[in-house]
């Protein structure tokens, strides 16, 4: 079988909830990274087989393709190239990757990007099926969905509740590792560790235009105390908006290519894709998935935990990469080593691709090896990828 190569990765720096990139159309905002893609690698845009766009809430300026609508957008790719959008939630732009990766092992195409794109400033999380719930439209929820789990809303905020009570976390757990988060982005900013893998975007400002370049998520201000103080979600749970992940805005995109186009097109690979998995359980606890798909994807790659240099773990809640660190016993010290979503935020549809970016450009600037990226997401799908850097 084809081997599957990453050639560049890129994402842009978060925006808060109605922040620094509210004022950018979410179609503009992924149309941005498809062009840095193009330009970064030198690739003639013209020879792009496809582009596989993750996006979450496919409604309002999110609907009617986005995927498509964003290479309509761009500067560099022409209305020749063709677009998909495809939802696996929060693991959106991840299996964008693996459908990319796929694509090429099957000699099937030979470039593909793989991109995500959310903007939750200008399309609520969820809006897509609370809009027609509140005017009537339906829910769902169907009856055979109801027969089979009779009176549950799947809440993934039940579901990180419920991974805290199951691996006996405490309050101060969470908070803690909600502060490293931020510690360890704040270290990453200071030192340009994202530089690699960020593209500037053009906003306006009240002081005129300017380049977002920093992650606006980052609490440099944070301590131990300020988290702890946080009011609880739940009146009897223990994670707090400080310990989850934050709203955000975003886009991003990866190169994936054949080596018949590295050879073709003169391009430089920075990564080898390894494994791809993806694994489905409890749709209730939802949020536990990624610990299972993880003993699956290391035994078809044939790789122990400690083969692996560095882990990219969403960090959608702060319980449930402690529970993937608990089940893994993975060295706590390779984990989302440049902070995670709980500073960086987490722009559902774009966070895989945004996730692929930090990892491959870590691993190569740390002389790593083997990274692995994976992802809970609604529904209790996980995937799994194992790149190899180069």
């Amino acid at each position: 079988m084809a081997t599957a190569y990453i050639v560049d990765a890129v994402r842009t720096a978060g925006g808060r909830r109605g922040g620094r990139l509210a004022g950018v159309h979410p179609v503009d905002l992924a149309a941005r990274s498809l062009d840095a893609i193009i330009a970064r690698s030198g690739i003639d845009p013209t020879v792009v087989d496809d582009v596989i766009m993750g996006c979450v809430t496919q409604a309002g300026q999110q609907a009617t393709q986005t995927g498509r609508n964003s290479v309509l957008a761009s500067k560099l790719l022409p209305q020749s190239t063709p677009a998909v959008t495809i939802d696996r939630q929060c693991g959106s732009s991840q299996q964008a990757i693996q459908f990319a990766a796929q694509a090429v092992m099957s000699g099937v195409q030979d470039v593909v990007i793989a991109a995500g794109v959310e903007s939750m400033s200008r399309v609520p999380m969820g809006s897509n099926a609370t809009f027609h719930i509140k005017e009537g439209l339906g829910h769902y929820k169907s009856p055979g969905l109801e027969e089979k789990y009779p009176g549950i809303m799947f809440s993934q905020f039940m579901g990180a509740e419920m991974i805290v009570q199951k691996h006996g976390f405490t309050k101060d757990d969470l908070d803690r590792f909600a502060l490293s988060s931020h510690e360890k982005a704040i270290a990453a900013t200071k030192k340009q560790a994202f530089a690699n893998e960020i593209v500037g975007i053009e906003i306006e400002t009240p002081d005129g235009p300017a380049l977002h370049t920093v992650d606006e998520g980052i609490r440099f201000d944070a301590t131990l105390e300020s988290i702890a103080g946080v009011k609880l979600l739940q009146p009897d749970g223990s994670l707090t908006a400080a310990s989850s992940s934050q709203i955000c805005d975003g886009s991003s995109a990866v190169l994936v290519v054949s080596e018949t186009a590295l050879k073709q097109y003169g391009l430089t690979p920075i990564a080898r894709i390894h494994n791809l998995t993806v694994t489905a359980g409890d749709p209730v606890i939802m949020l536990e998935e990624p610990l299972f798909a993880t003993d699956r994807a290391l035994q078809r790659a044939g790789l122990s935990i400690e083969a692996i240099d560095l882990y990219e773990v969403n960090e959608a809640f702060a319980s449930v990469p402690l529970a993937w660190l608990k089940h893994t016993g993975a060295d706590p010290d390779k984990l989302n080593v440049n902070g995670g979503a709980i500073a960086l935020g987490h722009p559902l549809g774009a966070s895989g691709t945004k996730l692929m970016a930090t990892l491959v450009h870590a691993l190569r600037a740390r002389g790593g090896k083997y990274g692995l990226q994976t992802m809970c997401e609604g529904g209790g799908v996980a995937n799994v990828t194992i790149v190899e850097a180069l």
